[in-house]
């Protein structure tokens, strides 16, 4: 199992402000369905195999907080920069 902590700082004042480019952001990353997610209020959940994680807007900064069991685990670079490239992305 592997833990996984990244962030990206933003201008954006609120995630309804990001909802729209962190989506457009995922489905380019993780396409085929590859990573699932919900919205619960103001908190992004992500799933897929082997992985569970969540982002939120804290302090003007994007913070992606993920569990990764196998075969995510395995993976890990990979879900790592392409995760970067969301938070990236969605920052602006």
């Amino acid at each position: 199992m592997a833990d996984m902590n990244l962030e990206a700082a933003t201008s954006k004042a609120s995630m309804d402000d990001l909802r729209t480019d962190l989506e457009a952001a995922l489905r380019q990353e993780f396409p085929g369905g590859m990573m699932r997610w919900t919205w619960e209020a103001d908190i992004l959940k992500l799933s897929g195999p082997g992985a569970e994680g969540t982002v939120i807007l804290e302090a003007g900064r994007l913070v992606a907080v993920a569990t990764l069991r196998p075969p995510a685990s395995l993976m890990q670079p990979i879900i790592r920069q392409k995760m970067t490239k969301v938070l990236e992305k969605a920052a602006g």
